[in-house]
């Protein structure tokens, strides 16, 4: 089973207009309310890729179970962690700019890290765990430390897919797979990354580490991937970006959805990196036959340093 972790989830409130003004009436012409956050963006591509998961994390009030009733009527199962605060809701505006107001996260008690920290210690050897999203400083950095630990003493593939100071700390960890981009990958090693020789030079550092597999994406340049045997590049197709929220959650789903059916992670990068552009196409998560669609678009090559 493949389950996520998506530590402060959100209801993203998205709405769609041709100008903003602020400290002006603003009417919308489209809105749309999805359930946000990264680990519940790989839950929900997964499932329309024909895998499923099981959704972890905190939530709480109102907000909490509009989420959880949203993944149930997308066919996925959810067990979260209660709280007693409101899940928080995060406002995207879409205009000639782009505007984010996001909510705070909860107060996570020590009560509630251990329910969660029980339910890892309870995979079974062969599951995937994909912790993905921020990681707030309030927690303690031991804790994600014994998440790892827990999927490692039982056999279980740990996905990290965060950024900054937790990301340094939990490479030591050694993950399955791990998807920075390249400001990301530089932070990682105090250096700036400006193009893809040096995103391969430090990928194969952490790969070297122990670390199996590092994909790093680069916005428009594609995305790179490095394991102990491969280090590919892949070129995204050609289309109109609608928004990029969730197109990286994508890739990993992609990438998963695929290295799960037939363990050759060459294949699953081109599909990963299908998924991502076929989600950074439209309004909303990418379908199957969006990603079919692009699969022959995706030009993947050998790395020619």
């Amino acid at each position: 089973m493949i389950y996520t972790c998506t530590i402060t989830p959100s209801i993203d409130y998205t709405t769609y207009l041709p100008t903003f003004k602020a400290g002006a009436l603003n009417r919308a012409d489209e809105v749309y309310y999805y359930p946000g956050g990264k680990g519940i963006n790989v839950s929900r591509v997964l499932q329309r890729l024909g895998r499923d998961s099981i959704a972890l994390g905190f939530a709480g009030g109102f907000t909490g179970d509009y989420i959880k009733q949203f993944l149930s009527d997308e066919s996925i199962q959810t067990d979260f962690t209660e709280t007693n605060q409101v899940t928080r809701i995060n406002v995207k505006v879409k205009a000639d700019t782009e505007s984010e107001l996001n909510g705070p996260g909860p107060t996570i008690e020590g009560a509630q890290l251990e329910e969660l920290l029980q339910k890892v210690k309870n995979f079974k050897q062969g599951d995937w765990f994909v912790l993905a999203g921020s990681l707030p400083e309030s927690i303690p950095s031991s804790f994600f430390e014994e998440l790892a630990a827990a999927c490692r003493e039982n056999g279980v593939h740990f996905v990290l897919d965060t950024s900054g100071s937790a990301l340094k700390q939990l490479v030591q960890t050694k993950p399955f797979l791990i998807k920075p981009n390249e400001h990301e990958l530089g932070e990682l090693f105090d250096t700036t990354i400006s193009n893809k020789a040096e995103a391969v030079y430090y990928a194969k550092q952490l790969v070297a580490a122990g670390l199996e597999h590092v994909i790093v994406s680069m916005g428009g340049e594609g995305a790179i991937l490095v394991t102990n045997n491969l280090v590919l590049t892949a070129e995204s197709p050609k289309g109109t970006v609608v928004n990029t929220v969730g197109a990286g959650d994508s890739l990993v789903s992609g990438f998963l959805a695929s290295y799960m059916a037939n363990k050759d992670a060459a294949a699953a990068f081109r599909y990963g990196v299908a998924s991502g552009s076929a989600t950074a196409f439209q309004t909303d998560l990418c379908k199957e036959t969006d990603v079919e669609a692009l699969l022959s678009n995706v030009l993947i090559k050998n790395f020619d340093e």
